[in-house]
C-alpha cells in the first residue's frame, strides 16, 4: 500500500528562507512527490504533526487546505488500489494530479536527442548540460510541465546566483533552455500555452565590457620572448594570425587547410563552421608570413597548415569527435596566452577569442569601414559590429576626459 505525506524540502529553501511543501508518495520502495503548492520557513512547520505552526499568520486556512489535500489524495489512492491489484507509482501521481501532464525530463532529453543530428554537436551538448543542471536542482526526475512554476523558476535563479554563483548571462541561458523545452512541447500540442511560465520573469544580462589588445600590446605579445617550436610559439603566432585574418575563430584557424588557401591570389576561402557560410577574404603581410612559417611544400590539398590536429581522419570521424578535440586545443591555448598575458602584466585574462575582438576594435581604430569590419568577420547583422564601435565610441570620449581641459 502507498503511503502519503508532507515534506518540506529544506535543501530548495529560497533567498528568504522559504522552502516548497510537497506531497510526497511512497509505493514499493519508489518515491514521487507533487507540489502542495505552498512555501513555509523552517521554524514554520511541524514535521511530526504534519501541520503549519501557529506562528504562521494563515495557519488555520492553510491547515485545513492541507488536509483537504491529504484526503484528496488518500482517497484517490485508496480507490485505484481497490480497481488495480497493481499500479505503478507514476499512475497514483496522475491520478492525484487529476491530469495527465507530461514529465519535463522525459521530454527534454528525448528532445535533445531528436534534435542531436540537426543542430552542432556543442549546441546539442550544451541543451544537455543545462536540462541535467536543473535536474540536480530540483534533486528528482519526477518533475512534470506543470511543476515548474514561476516560483520554482525565480528559487532556481536564486540558487544559480547565491549557491553556484552564476553571473546574470549564465543563468539567463540556463533559464532559457528551459523555455526552449516549453515552447517546443506548446508547438507540438503536448501541453496547453497556459502553462509557459517564462513570460513573467526578468533575465538580465552580465554589463561586462569586451576586452581587446591595443596596437601597443599586440606589439609587445609579438616580440615577447618565447622557445621557438614550443607550443606556446605555436599558440601566439595562431593569436596573432586571427588578429591579421579578419578576427577567424579558432575552430576555423586550426581547421584551415592548404585547398581553403589561394597563394597567388593572397585569399582564404573556407566554410565558417559556426554559421556554415562560405567565406573568403584577402590576408595581409603578417598573416602571410605566419602561413609561410608552417607551409610545407609536399602538403596534401586535404592537409591541416597549422601542426593541431594530427589525426586527419579521425577528427572527421564525428561531429562529436571534432567538438571535443577543438574543445581540449582551445584549452591548450587559453593556457599558454593566459602565461604570456601574464608577462605583459595585462589587466584582464589573454584568451584566444581575444584575437577577434582586438582585429575588429583596431580596425574601426584605424579608419575601416564599419561594413568591411562587419563582412571579414561574416557577421550576420552588422548590430553585432556595431558593439566594437560603441567601445571606440568610449575609448574615445575617455581620451577626451583625461586630456582635454
Amino acid at each position: 500500500m502507498a503511503s502519503i505525506k508532507l515534506i518540506l524540502r529544506t535543501h530548495q529553501a529560497d533567498q528568504t528562507g522559504h522552502s516548497p511543501l510537497y506531497i510526497r508518495i511512497i509505493k514499493d520502495r519508489k518515491t514521487k512527490f507533487i507540489t502542495a503548492g505552498v512555501k513555509l520557513k523552517e521554524s514554520e512547520w511541524d514535521e511530526t504533526k504534519q501541520k503549519v505552526k501557529k506562528n504562521h499568520p494563515n495557519s488555520a486556512r492553510m491547515n485545513a487546505s492541507l488536509s483537504q489535500k491529504i484526503a484528496d489524495a488518500e482517497g484517490q489512492v485508496a480507490d485505484l488500489e481497490r480497481k488495480v491489484k497493481t499500479i505503478s507509482i507514476k499512475k497514483l501521481k496522475e491520478a492525484i494530479k487529476g491530469k495527465e501532464v507530461p514529465n519535463f525530463f522525459e521530454y527534454s532529453y528525448a528532445r535533445c536527442e531528436k534534435i542531436k543530428g540537426s543542430v552542432s554537436f556543442g549546441t546539442y551538448k550544451n541543451y544537455m548540460l543545462y536540462t541535467k543542471k536543473f535536474e540536480n536542482y530540483v534533486g528528482s526526475k519526477d518533475v512534470y510541465f506543470d511543476d515548474i512554476t514561476v516560483s520554482v523558476l525565480k528559487d532556481y535563479m536564486a540558487h544559480m546566483g547565491n549557491v553556484l554563483k552564476n553571473g546574470a548571462t549564465t543563468q539567463r541561458y540556463s533559464i532559457m533552455i528551459l523555455a526552449i523545452m516549453f515552447k517546443e512541447a506548446i508547438k507540438e500540442d503536448i501541453i496547453p500555452e497556459y502553462m509557459y511560465p517564462f513570460n513573467k520573469l526578468t533575465l538580465k544580462k552580465d554589463t561586462e565590457k569586451r576586452v581587446f589588445l591595443n596596437k601597443d600590446q599586440i606589439e609587445i605579445l609579438t616580440n615577447l620572448e618565447l622557445k621557438e617550436g614550443r607550443k606556446a610559439d605555436l599558440w601566439r603566432d595562431l593569436f596573432l594570425f586571427s588578429i591579421y585574418a579578419g578576427g577567424l575563430r579558432f575552430s576555423d584557424v586550426i581547421e584551415l587547410q592548404y585547398s581553403n588557401f589561394n597563394e597567388e591570389e593572397q585569399r582564404i576561402k573556407k566554410v565558417i563552421r559556426k554559421t556554415g557560410r562560405l567565406h573568403q577574404f584577402k590576408i595581409g603581410k603578417v598573416a602571410l608570413d605566419i602561413l609561410g612559417k608552417y607551409k610545407k611544400e609536399d602538403a596534401q590539398q586535404d592537409d591541416f597548415i597549422f601542426p593541431i590536429i594530427t589525426d586527419k581522419v579521425g577528427y572527421y570521424k564525428s561531429e562529436e569527435t571534432r567538438y571535443f578535440i577543438s574543445s581540449r586545443e582551445n584549452h591548450s591555448a587559453n593556457f599558454q596566452l593566459n602565461r604570456m598575458g601574464k608577462m605583459m602584466k595585462l589587466p584582464f585574462s589573454l584568451s584566444f577569442h581575444l584575437s577577434r575582438h582586438s582585429f575588429a576594435t583596431n580596425a574601426l581604430n584605424n579608419g575601416m569601414r564599419i561594413e568591411h569590419v562587419s563582412k571579414l568577420m561574416d557577421h550576420t547583422d552588422i548590430s553585432t559590429t556595431q558593439i566594437y564601435a560603441k567601445i571606440i565610441s568610449e575609448e574615445l570620449d575617455k581620451a577626451v576626459d583625461n586630456y582635454i581641459f
